[in-house]
Formats: C-alpha cells, structure tokens, sequence
C-alpha cells in the first residue's frame, strides 16, 4: 500500500513538474521521491512461500523421519502462513521419492528423508536415474536412533556374546537389515570379521521384526522406532545402537563403539533438501525456521519419543554430515568389492 502511495505522488510530481519546470529539476525530483520510495522497501524479496509447501518423504506413515517431518510441518505452516502438507512416496529404495521431488520442477516442493535412502544408490545401481546434485542440502533436522536386536530367545545380552556365538557356531546365525547403506555396513562387517552369518534380504522392515521376535533373524539393524514395541512387549533384545552418540532414551544400551564395534556407527542422518537453485536466502529462513520448531519443548520431546535425535543445522551441516557418511561407504564397499556407478 505504501510503495504503491510513493508510485503515484512520485508520478503526480514528475507530472506537475514537467509542466513548468526544466529536465535537470524533473529527474532530481524522481531521483529523490523513487530513494524514499526504496527506503521503505522490505529487507528481503523472497517472499516465499506463496501457496502450500509439500513435503515429500521416502519413508511409509508411522516411521520415525514420518512423524518428525508432520511434527515439524505444523510448527513451519503457522510460521509460514501457509500449509506445509506431508506427502508418502515409499518404494524402490527411496528413488520413487527423489523422482517425485526432481520431476516436480516446484520451488514449493521439497524433499524429507535419511541420508541412507540415497548415498547408497551408487553402489545398488549400475546408472543413477537421478542426478545426485538435485538434491541440495537445505537444513539438518534430526538423527535416528538405529537400535542392534537380537531376538530375546537368543539369551545374549550383548553384541559381543552375539558375536563369540556366531564364531564358535559357524553357520548357525543370521542377519537382516534394510537394503542401504546399513545393509552396506553390516555386510561389510561381518565379511570382514570372518563370520559365517547369513543375509536374509527383507523389503518389509516389519515382517523382517517380526521373524527376529520368533527367533527366525538372530541379528536385525533398523530404526528404533520400527523395533520398540516388539522391545517393549520383550519380543527382542536391543543389544547396542550404531549411533556415534548413546541416548537417555535407551539407558544401559551401548554405541557399538563402546561396545567395541567402531566399524558399525551409523547416525541415521535426517535433513529437508531444496533444488539446486534455491536461494541462499531462503535455505538459511527455512534452516533458522527448523531450528527454531525444534526449540519447541513439547516437539523436541515428542520426536524424542519417536526415536529422533534432535540435531538441527544448517544446509552446510547438512552437506558436511552426508559427505563424511559418503568417504565411510567408500571403505565399505571396497570391503565388498563394489565399484560406484557414475553418473
């Protein structure tokens, strides 16, 4: 209202000025009114959003990253003053999400999700479908809890006993996990330690819970959230957590770290990505915005609760964090003899 104000006194005194006054006092008079009128211009021009933001995650409803992105959500859509709509594309190891995100040419769509549902795709495919770099770090939101199970009937109470067990009875034990880059880790693993253990491959992370619970899976890694109420309900045994950090939540269970198994860390890395042309502008907003939903006690305990470790940042946080992840799949899929797929 105001600008527009300025617009029309600034053309009225050009007008009236032309009629009796010279060129030089004609553009001296616009020089001044059109500073005044910028002087009460807003700070920023990105007024972005301007209609309903979309969400879209790689992971079903109910899972841990799920019930933080809707969390979340809500606190952005009343910062935003607009909807912030949360949207589930499961399947194909995250790729039908990422498509979703990259084919949507939408700078009010952006993409929710683990860093474990695509660093890993270079290894799991022979050509990309995607380019890598369409997904741009925006902000750091939360890490998963990552929970090491064994079933309850096993009798082991840790991973080292797990382990003494699967080396004196070769053969007898297995192990399952999500395919990824935990699946990546844990077969790297158990390769490199020498254990006669067998994968047992899964595409249902529940059913894989369900065969641990009756003693059919000896050994299964997955999101706390996925493994709780069986571990609540004594079904399983959660022995150790891949996280570099031990949690409050899980109090008595060890890091693998300190359980001496460095070489099974894995945070379960979450973080909200952008298209490459993002503004450098709106990526910090939408970071401090983030940062400061999470600051919420009643969310950051709620996300607690779901098995979300609350670590906020920014895009470059972001990016450090995944590239660190990237250099330890490298090791790992040498240990596999896997060659990256290139783009």
């Amino acid at each position: 209202m105001l600008m527009a104000l300025l617009v029309y006194l600034t053309s009225a005194a050009i007008g009236e000025i032309v009629m009796g006054k010279t060129k030089a006092m004609v553009a001296a008079a616009a020089t001044v009114l059109l500073t005044l009128a910028l002087s009460f211009a807003p700070a920023s021009a990105d007024n972005w959003p301007q209609r309903p933001v979309k969400l879209i995650l790689p992971l079903g409803a109910g899972s841990g990253a799920d019930l933080g992105a809707r969390l979340i959500a809500e606190k952005l859509a009343a910062k935003w003053g607009q909807p912030v709509v949360v949207e589930n594309r499961p399947g194909g190891d995250g790729i039908v999400a990422i498509g979703a995100f990259v084919n949507a040419h939408d700078d009010h769509v952006l993409f929710f999700g683990p860093s474990s549902s695509f660093i890993a795709h270079p290894y799991m495919y022979e050509k990309l479908p995607y380019n890598p770099h369409d997904l741009s770090p925006v902000a750091r939101v939360t890490s998963t809890l990552i929970a090491i199970s064994v079933p309850s009937s096993l009798n082991v109470k840790s991973l080292k006993e797990l382990f003494d067990m699967a080396r004196a009875e070769p053969g007898k034990l297995n192990w399952a996990s999500i395919t990824g880059a935990t699946d990546m880790i844990l077969h790297a693993f158990i390769k490199k330690s020498g254990f006669d253990m067998a994968r047992v491959p899964y595409r249902n992370p529940v059913e894989a819970l369900t065969d641990t619970a009756k003693g059919r899976v000896h050994l299964y890694w997955a999101a706390y959230a996925i493994v709780r109420a069986q571990a609540q309900a004594g079904g399983v045994k959660i022995v150790a957590i891949a996280n570099s950090e031990p949690t409050a939540l899980l109090p008595g269970v060890p890091t693998a770290a300190q359980a001496g198994y460095p070489d099974l860390t894995f945070d379960g890395l979450v973080g909200l990505f952008g298209a490459p042309d993002m503004p450098q502008e709106r990526r910090d907003r939408i970071a401090a915005d983030v940062k400061e939903a999470l600051a919420d006690p009643t969310t950051h305990d709620r996300l607690t609760k779901t098995g979300q470790v609350v670590v906020p940042g920014t895009g470059a946080d972001l990016a450090a964090s995944i590239d660190k992840q990237r250099a330890g799949l490298v090791d790992v899929a040498g240990v596999l003899g896997i060659k990256a797929a290139t783009q």
